[in-house]
C-alpha cells in the first residue's frame, strides 16, 4: 500500500511538472520583465501601488502560460519529429491532449476576463491581441506555411511592454509604442539565431523557417540587417525623452557590440553562432535596465 501511495505521489508530481513545463516559465518570466518596464514608464518613472503590479503580473502570467500550452497542444505532431522537442509531455504522450487544451483555454480566457475586471479592459484587449497573434496567427496559421512567420510572431511577442503601459495609464502612449518597437526589431535576430541552430529539426518537421526555406547565408544576412536596424530603434527612448544621455550612450555601446557580433558571424564560415542568441538576451535585459535607471 505504501508503495502504491508513493508511486501515485510520483505520478502526480510528474504531471504537475509536465504542466509547468508546457507553460514555459522562461517565456512567462521575460514577459513579466518586459511588462514591468511598461508599467514603470507608464507611471512616469515611479512604481505604482503593489496591488496593480500584482494583478497585472498574475493575469498576464496566466494568459502567457495558457498561450504557451495552446502552442504546445497545436504543435504536438511536429514536436514528435524534432529531436529537441520530442520529449515534451504532449509529444511523448505523457499527458492527455484534451485535458491540456481545456486547462489552457481556462487559463487564457479566465485570466483575460479577470484582467478586464481588476486592471482595465484596454489592458485585457491588448493582451488578447498578443494571445491571438501568438496562438492564432503565428502558431496555427503561419508557422507551417511561410518563412515570414517569425516576423509576425515577433509582433505578438512585443506586446508585453504595451500591456504594462496600458495597465497604468489605460491608454497607449508614446513610451508604450517605443518599447514595442524595440522588442519587434530585437526579436528578429534573436529568433533567427536560434532557428539556425535547430534548422535540421525544422526541416525534418517541414517547418519553413528562414534557414530552411532560404538557406543559412540568407538567414545570416537577415540577422545582420535586423541588428543594423536595431541601432537607431534602440535610441528612440532618448529621442522621445523617455530616458536620458546615459541611456543613449549605453544603448550605442550595447548595440555596437551586438552589431559587431552580427558582422563577425555574417563574415564567418559558421552555420550557427549561439553567442549571438545569448547576447541578444543580455542586450535586452541591460537595455531595459539602464533605461529604467536613467529615468529615475
Amino acid at each position: 500500500m505504501s508503495q502504491s501511495i508513493a508511486e501515485q505521489h510520483i505520478t502526480t508530481r510528474s504531471v504537475i511538472s509536465d504542466y509547468v513545463s508546457m507553460s514555459k516559465p522562461g517565456i512567462v518570466g521575460l514577459t513579466l520583465v518586459a511588462a514591468l518596464t511598461g508599467i514603470y514608464f507608464g507611471n512616469h518613472g515611479v512604481m505604482p501601488h503593489w496591488e496593480l503590479i500584482a494583478w497585472t503580473f498574475l493575469t498576464l502570467g496566466l494568459a502567457t502560460a495558457g498561450s504557451c500550452m495552446l502552442n504546445n497542444h497545436y504543435d504536438r505532431d511536429i514536436d514528435r519529429l524534432m529531436n529537441r522537442t520530442s520529449n515534451r509531455a504532449l509529444a511523448a504522450g505523457a499527458v492527455s491532449a484534451n485535458r491540456v487544451f481545456v486547462v489552457a483555454m481556462l487559463l487564457t480566457v479566465s485570466s483575460l476576463a479577470l484582467m478586464a475586471w481588476v486592471v482595465n479592459p484596454l489592458t485585457a484587449a491588448v493582451t488578447a491581441v498578443g494571445v491571438v497573434g501568438y496562438v492564432g496567427v503565428y502558431t496555427m496559421w503561419m508557422k507551417r506555411r511561410t518563412p515570414w512567420a517569425n516576423q509576425f510572431g515577433g509582433i505578438a511577442g512585443a506586446v508585453p511592454p504595451m500591456v504594462g503601459y496600458a495597465a497604468v495609464t489605460n491608454e497607449l502612449g508614446a513610451a508604450g509604442w517605443v518599447l514595442f518597437a524595440i522588442m519587434v526589431v530585437w526579436q528578429q535576430p534573436h529568433a533567427l539565431a536560434l532557428a539556425l541552430k535547430y534548422r535540421e529539426d525544422y526541416a525534418k518537421a517541414n517547418v519553413p523557417v528562414i534557414p530552411v526555406a532560404c538557406g543559412v547565408y540568407a538567414t545570416k544576412l537577415r540577422i545582420l540587417l535586423y541588428t543594423i536596424a536595431l541601432v537607431p530603434v534602440a535610441m528612440t527612448p532618448w529621442y522621445f525623452d523617455i530616458a536620458g544621455s546615459i541611456y543613449l550612450a549605453t544603448s550605442i555601446v550595447l548595440s555596437s557590440i551586438f552589431l559587431f557580433m552580427a558582422v563577425r558571424f555574417y563574415r564567418s564560415d559558421r552555420d550557427c553562432d549561439m553567442r549571438v542568441f545569448a547576447y541578444s538576451i543580455i542586450y535586452l535585459i541591460l537595455l531595459f535596465g539602464i533605461m529604467i535607471i536613467d529615468s529615475i
